[in-house]
C-alpha cells in the first residue's frame, strides 16, 4: 500500500512503498549503510542506520538489531503544543555526542536543530496507547512524544535509543570516579603537607579548597545517582533492600534543572508550615464520639460541588517529579505505603468515589421489581455496569484522597416514584432514561411519599490493610447492599495497576435473595504522558437462592488493535447450564443486551441521567467527614495552591500516624463507628435485613 507525507510550506511529498505482507518499510528507508553522510536514504515514515563499526558495512533488507553503537536517523512525528498536534519532524540520533537532534526536515539537516535532548540519563518509554507511539524523557524533565509507522519502526528507534542512553550514562560513571580519584589524590597531598611552615596543610585557603572539592563531588554524586536512577527505571532495577519511599513532595528543594519550569516550588521540610487552622487537635481528634450518628435525610441538600478534573494542569508542570519517583520505584512493588504528590490528586476522597456506584438509583431500585429470579438477575447486571462511568471526573486519571482511618461519608438519594421503570421494556431498542425532574424538599419520610430515598454511608474501617466500608439501602423497597473493599496498588512499569479486594452483597429482602458480586481492577495508563484509566479482569455475580450467575470480563486494551473499555458479559441458569442473556460493549459508552429470546435492549450511558446526591452542608458534618476533614486540601487544590494542599495533607497523615503509635504502645484497639468485623468482612452495624426482622418480632 502506499501513503504520502506533505511537509509544511512549499515542501514535496515523501512518499515510499509498505510490504503489505511483511510489514515492513522496503527500499532506500531500509537501507544500513555506513555512508553517514548520506541524506537520500530517509523519507517519511522511514529510518536509516549508519554504524560506527566497520564490521556492519554494507546494506541489508528490514531492520538490523545489534549492540553495537549506530547513528540512525529519520522521519518520525512528533507531538507538539505550539501546534497542538503531531508534525513530521526528521529525527538524527548522535551517538557520539549522546544526542536526540531533530529538524524541520532532512533538507535542514545541515542548519542548527529545532531541538535536542541529552540522552544520558533519560527514560525510553514505549507507549501502552498503541504499537506505534513512544517517549523520550531527558533527566532535564524535557519529553519528547514520538511516533512511529509501525512497531517494528518504533522497536528499532527504541532499541538504538536505549544503547545510546546507557552508554552514555556509564560513560558518566567513569568520569565520575576519574574525577573521584582526582579529588582524593587533591586532599591527600593537602594532608601530607606539614602542619606549620609557608605552605601548610593547615592554610585557611587550602581547607577551603579541600571543603569545596569535597562538597562539589557530593553534589555531583547525588546528581549521578539520580541519573542511575531514571536510567534503572526501564531497566526494572530494584531498591536496596529495606529502602522505603516517604515522599513525593521533595525532602530538598528541587534545583532548577528539576523544577521544568514550574513557578510554584513544593514547600520543604525546612521551611515554614503553612498556618492551618486545623478542627481539633491531635489529642482531641483521638477522643472523638465513636457512637453511630443517625443522619437526618432532610438535613441533606442536592449537591452543588463540581470537581471535574478536565486539564492536565499541574501534572504536566511537575513531570519531572513524576520521573524522579518512578526512577525508584521497583516493578511490581506495592504503592500502599507510597505517598504520591499531591498535584495528581482528585478533589475528594476514596469513600466519595465509591458513592458513584449509586449515580442511577432509579436503576439499582427497579432491580426488585422484577417478576421472575432470571429478570432481576439480568437487572442486576445491567446496573452493576453502568455504575462505572461515573466514577471519572475527567478524561485525565487522577487518585483520590487516601481515606484516614475513622473517616465517614454519607448521602442520599431522592428517586420520584414515576421515574422507576416497573417492568423490563419489551422492545428491541430502548431510549436512555429521561432527565430528572429537580426533586422536591419535602421530606421523605411520611408514608405515601411520591419519591423513593436511598441512603449511603461509607467508612475507612482500617488503615494497614487499608479498607473501605459501604452500605446502601432503600428501605421502602427493602432492598440493601454491604459491601467492603481492600485497594492493593502496584506499580507496572508505564502503568499502575488497583486491585479491589473484596465483595459486596446486594440483598432483595421481599424475594430473599442475596447476589454476592466482587469488583474489576483499575489501571491508570501512561502515567508519563497523558495518564487514563481502564478496568481490567473477570468478576462474577452469584445468586446461590435462583441458581443464576453472570460472568462479566472488563477486557484491557491488547498491544495491537482493540478497543478500548469493551466489556462482555453472560448471565446464566446453572441448573441447565443456560445463557438466557448476553452483554457486549463499552462500560463507559453503549451496552447492547441480547436476550435468549431473539430481543435486544441497547443502553447509552452518554445519555443516561445522572442523579445528583444529596449531603449536607459542611457546617453539619462531623469533623472527621470525608468533605469536612479534607476541606483544606481540596480548597488549595481548587486554587492551584499546591504547596498549602501538600501542607494540609501532611498535617492530617502526620496526625494518623501519631494516634496509630498511641494505640499501639497503649494497647487500644480502634473502634469503628458503623461498621462491624464479621469473619474475614465488614458489616453495616443495623442493615436493613435486621431491623425488619426486629420489627416483625416486636409486632
Amino acid at each position: 500500500m502506499d501513503f504520502g507525507v506533505k511537509m509544511q510550506g512549499s515542501e514535496p511529498v515523501s512518499t515510499m512503498k509498505v510490504s503489505e505482507s511483511e510489514g515492513k518499510l522496503e527500499g532506500l528507508a531500509t537501507a544500513v549503510t555506513p555512508n553517514k553522510n548520506s541524506s537520500n536514504s530517509s523519507c517519511a515514515g522511514g529510518i536509516s542506520s549508519s554504524s560506527s563499526s566497520s564490521s556492519r558495512g554494507g546494506s541489508a533488507k528490514g531492520w538490523q538489531y545489534s549492540d553495537h553503537m549506530e547513528n540512525v536517523y529519520g522521519y518520525l512525528m512528533k507531538y507538539t503544543n505550539l501546534v497542538t498536534g503531531w508534525q513530521y519532524r526528521f529525527f538524527v540520533l548522535n551517538n557520539e555526542a549522546g544526542l536526540l537532534e531533530y529538524f524541520v526536515n532532512e533538507q535542514s539537516r545541515n542548519q542548527k536543530p529545532r531541538g535536542t535532548l541529552q540522552l544520558a540519563g533519560a527514560v525510553i518509554s514505549p507507549s501502552d496507547e498503541d504499537s506505534h507511539t513512544f517517549t523520550v524523557n531527558a533527566a532535564s524533565g524535557e519529553q519528547y512524544k514520538l511516533r512511529a509507522t509501525d512497531a517494528k519502526e518504533r522497536q528499532h528507534w527504541v532499541s538504538r535509543l536505549q544503547i545510546c542512553t546507557q552508554h552514555h550514562t556509564e560513560a558518566i560513571g567513569k568520569m565520575m570516579s576519574h574525577a573521584e580519584g582526582q579529588q582524593r589524590d587533591l586532599i591527600r597531598r593537602i594532608e601530607c603537607l606539614p602542619t606549620s611552615g609557608l605552605l601548610s596543610s593547615l592554610d585557611q585557603d587550602l581547607l577551603m579548597l579541600k571543603a569545596t572539592s569535597m562538597a562539589t563531588m557530593n553534589c555531583l554524586n547525588d546528581c549521578f545517582h539520580i541519573l542511575q536512577l531514571q536510567h534503572a527505571s526501564h531497566q526494572k532495577g530494584s531498591l536496596p533492600s529495606g529502602t522505603t519511599i516517604e515522599w513525593l513532595e521533595p525532602k530538598v528543594p528541587l534545583s532548577d534543572h528539576y523544577k521544568n519550569g514550574s513557578d510554584q516550588p513544593f514547600a520543604t521540610e525546612h521551611s515554614k508550615p503553612v498556618a492551618v487552622p486545623e478542627e481539633q487537635s491531635v489529642a482531641e481528634s483521638g477522643l472523638l464520639a465513636r457512637e453511630p450518628e443517625e443522619v437526618n435525610a432532610d438535613d441533606e441538600v442536592e449537591d452543588t460541588c463540581d470537581n471535574k478534573e478536565d486539564d492536565l494542569g499541574a501534572v504536566e508542570e511537575q513531570r519531572s517529579v513524576i520521573l524522579h519517583l518512578l526512577s525508584q520505584l521497583k516493578l511490581g512493588m506495592d504503592l500502599t505505603r507510597v505517598v504520591l504528590p499531591t498535584f495528581i490528586l482528585e478533589k475528594r476522597s476514596l469513600l466519595e468515589m465509591y458513592a458513584d456506584f449509586m449515580s442511577h438509583p432509579d436503576l439499582f431500585i427497579t432491580i426488585t421489581n422484577g417478576a421472575t429470579a432470571e429478570d432481576r438477575m439480568i437487572r442486576f447486571v445491567e446496573y452493576y455496569l453502568t455504575s462505572f462511568h461515573e466514577g471519572r471526573k475527567g478524561a485525565i486519571a487522577k487518585k483520590p484522597y487516601n481515606p484516614i482511618i475513622g473517616e465517614t461519608f454519607h448521602c442520599s438519594w431522592r428517586m420520584p416514584k414515576s421515574e422507576v421503570t416497573p417492568s423490563v421494556a419489551s422492545s428491541s431498542s430502548t431510549q436512555a432514561v429521561t432527565n430528572h425532574t429537580s426533586l422536591s424538599e419535602d421530606s421523605l419520610s411520611q408514608v405515601g411519599s411520591d419519591y423513593y430515598t436511598v441512603r449511603f454511608v461509607a467508612e475507612q474501617v482500617s488503615h494497614h490493610p487499608p479498607v473501605s466500608g459501604f452500605y446502601a439501602e432503600c428501605a421502602e423497597r427493602k432492598m440493601c447492599v454491604n459491601a467492603h473493599v481492600w485497594t492493593k496498588s502496584k506499580f507496572l512499569g508505564m502503568s499502575i495497576g488497583v486491585t479491589m479486594v473484596g465483595e459486596g452483597i446486594l440483598s432483595l429482602l421481599e424475594h430473599g435473595e442475596e447476589y454476592t458480586f466482587s469488583l474489576p481492577c483499575a489501571y491508570a495508563r501512561s502515567i508519563l504522558t497523558v495518564p487514563w484509566v481502564e478496568l481490567g479482569g473477570k468478576v462474577s455475580v452469584n445468586c446461590a437462592k435462583t441458581g443464576y450467575s453472570a460472568s462479566i470480563t472488563f477486557h484491557t486494551k491488547p498491544f495491537y488493535g482493540g478497543k478500548l473499555h469493551r466489556v462482555t458479559a453472560e448471565v446464566k441458569h446453572n441448573i441447565t447450564n443456560t445463557v438466557v442473556c448476553r452483554v457486549q460493549g463499552e462500560w463507559n459508552s453503549v451496552l447492547e443486551f441480547t436476550y435468549s429470546n431473539g430481543e435486544t435492549k441497547y443502553v447509552d450511558l452518554t445519555k443516561l441521567a445522572i442523579t445528583k446526591k444529596r449531603v449536607r452542608p459542611l457546617e453539619k458534618q462531623d469533623p472527621f467527614e470525608s468533605r469536612r476533614l479534607w476541606k483544606n486540601v481540596t480548597d488549595s487544590l481548587r486554587e492551584s495552591e499546591i504547596d498549602k494542599a501538600t501542607e494540609h495533607k501532611r498535617t492530617l497523615e502526620e496526625r494518623q500516624r501519631t494516634e496509630e503509635r498511641h494505640r499501639t504502645e497503649t494497647g487500644t484497639p480502634w473502634k469503628t463507628k458503623y461498621f462491624i468485623k464479621e469473619g474475614d468482612g465488614w458489616v453495616y452495624h443495623k442493615p436493613l435485613w435486621k431491623v425488619i426482622s426486629t420489627a416483625q418480632a416486636a409486632e
